[in-house]
């Protein structure tokens, strides 16, 4: 190994360590998991190493994010496979951004960057000619641009801009369809059984039943987490909130692995068996991105984790999950949501012509532009008070066409990086630089 390519090992296995370390300990099996899923592919490696993406991006100087467009929410992690379905407090379904753990404050190119990189390795692993990629990242910044652009001429951010049944063709509809055709009671019946007239969790590998002691304290922080549903969002059925049943939960994706969660079972709208909800209480973790910023403002703004987590993506999403909230546990932030049966992510696994792809990174070139400027000043979060869309074209006032080049040199560049990186990152695992404890 040269020189060069052992200091890039140091970085890797340094960063990883410092973002993960408390986790690993705490759940090595789960990290063993997560390292292996990661191993598979330079795109998994991707996806499980925000962290590393920061510590390079935040090195680096950029030409284009200002005092006002370098301080606004970002998703943090926004790569191809962020993207599905939800029914949001509407009750319509709808495709846009999901996971927004690592939301936080930030410039808005990170964002582009991240998806910028993730499409090319997508496009490296589908052997699209390097000349394609290049043109399906320049059609992505320019939807970006084109929805800024929309955003600027209206007044009324909140519905700028959304993908549903009625405005959508090919995967995106598809996804949707396939949320449309999900129903509650098959969800409810995957995850409970039936008894003495009520539902119950079933146990299994990645459930478990609680102690009294912790089946207390999981009571005691739900009952905190009812206090931040909003008022306009909180059901007036008496009997909605009343918890049924509550089990341990392990067995999360790449970006989870090792947080400490909880299901919990709910009433619902009756006392019908197959109107019972599913919650998920699970810790927040610490976003990628502030480990390399100037986080002080922020973290005073939080009472945790997972007040920030909330807030975060209440501010990107605008019509989010009713049930969205955050409580306190053992003095550590969670985030509860709906275990929904309407979320589908986008299928990429059939999308393997330029044209096809084409289509679709218009649309979430626009959905990234709809989580940017819905959350500034009209959003109910007041760390970004200005309008958003606003600031980005400001900011690229005269450099769209260097803006754009910019980005897409940018996510060829780092995807070759990241191939590299992900054989490194084997390597080290495999000789045991990267320590997993094994007991």
């Amino acid at each position: 190994m040269t020189d060069r390519a052992d200091d890039r090992t140091d970085l890797i296995v340094s960063t990883l360590d410092d973002a993960f370390a408390p986790l690993m300990a705490a759940d090595p099996v789960a990290f063993r998991g997560k390292y292996r899923t990661m191993a598979a592919d330079p795109h998994a490696f991707y996806r499980g190493s925000a962290c590393l993406f920061y510590a390079d991006v935040t090195a680096e100087q950029d030409p284009y994010a200002d005092e006002r467009s370098g301080r606004i929410w970002v998703h943090g992690d926004l790569h191809v496979e962020n993207f599905g379905t939800y029914l949001n407090s509407d009750g319509r379904l709808v495709f846009d951004v999901n996971d927004f753990d690592e939301a936080y404050l930030g410039r808005f190119t990170w964002d582009l960057q991240r998806f910028a990189a993730s499409l090319a390795l997508v496009g490296w692993q589908k052997a699209l000619p390097e000349d394609d990629v290049r043109r399906l990242i320049g059609r992505y910044v320019r939807a970006y641009l084109a929805q800024v652009d929309a955003y600027v001429d209206t007044d009324d951010d909140a519905h700028g801009f959304e993908l549903h049944l009625d405005n959508t063709e090919g995967p995106i509809h598809d996804a949707l369809v396939v949320a449309r055709e999900r129903r509650r009671a098959d969800l409810l019946d995957t995850v409970t059984l039936r008894v003495d007239g009520t539902r119950l969790f079933r146990e299994g590998t990645h459930e478990r039943r609680l102690p009294k002691r912790e089946r207390a304290s999981v009571e005691k922080a739900y009952a905190r987490y009812l206090e931040t549903i909003p008022e306009d969002k909180r059901s007036d059925r008496a009997l909605f909130y009343d918890l049924r049943d509550a089990v341990g939960k392990s067995g999360f994706g790449i970006g989870s692995a090792g947080l400490p969660a909880y299901n919990l079972l709910i009433e619902g709208v009756s006392q019908a068996l197959d109107n019972d909800v599913v919650l998920s209480m699970k810790q927040a973790n610490v976003p990628a991105v502030s480990r390399f910023v100037d986080s002080a403002e922020v973290d005073r703004y939080f009472e945790n984790e997972g007040h920030r987590t909330v807030v975060s993506q209440r501010a990107l999403q605008v019509h989010t999950d009713p049930l969205l909230g955050w409580t306190e546990l053992d003095g550590t932030g969670y985030v509860v949501s709906e275990v929904s049966p309407y979320e589908e992510d986008l299928d990429w696994s059939g999308l393997t012509e330029p044209d096809d792809i084409a289509g679709v990174v218009d649309l979430l070139g626009r959905a990234t532009a709809k989580i940017h400027c819905a959350s500034d000043e009209d959003s109910d979060q007041d760390l970004v008070d200005f309008q958003v869309e606003e600031a980005i074209a400001a900011s690229l006032d005269g450099r769209r066409r260097e803006f754009t080049g910019w980005i897409t040199d940018f996510g060829v560049e780092y995807a070759e990086r990241v191939r590299a990186d992900h054989a490194l990152f084997v390597d080290a695992f495999r000789s045991g630089r990267i320590a997993v404890s094994s007991t």
